[in-house]
Order: C-alpha cells, then sequence, then structure tokens
C-alpha cells in the first residue's frame, strides 16, 4: 500500500501555486505529477487544508 506524499511537500506546492506558478512548471520542478497538484488545490479549496484523507475502507464491526 502507498503512502501520502509529506504535508511539507504539500505545503510548498500550495504555496508556490498561490504565488501564480503554472501547475505543469510547479509540479516537474518538484517532481510530482500535475494531477496530484490539480486534486492537492481542489482539495485545498473544499475543506480548506491539503491534508490527505484517509486511507483504507469501512470495516463492520464484530
Amino acid at each position: 500500500m502507498t503512502r501520502p506524499l509529506s504535508m511539507d511537500l504539500r505545503k510548498r506546492a500550495m504555496t508556490r501555486l498561490a504565488a501564480g506558478e503554472s501547475i505543469r512548471a510547479l509540479a516537474a520542478a518538484l517532481s510530482i505529477s500535475p494531477s496530484s497538484v490539480v486534486k492537492w488545490s481542489q482539495r485545498l479549496r473544499t475543506t480548506g487544508s491539503a491534508a490527505p484523507g484517509r486511507i483504507g475502507g469501512y470495516r463492520l464491526p464484530n
């Protein structure tokens, strides 16, 4: 199972995006995919934070 990318990387990306850098240039500079930057910015707009969500599904109680 994969782990979410660090909050430090997410904060740096969102700061650069807010400064006006393009998504593709930002992604290339930080060696991440452009779709990650888009998803983080959407999450930041809706929830106010770029923090990762919970990973995994629902487990029924025993």
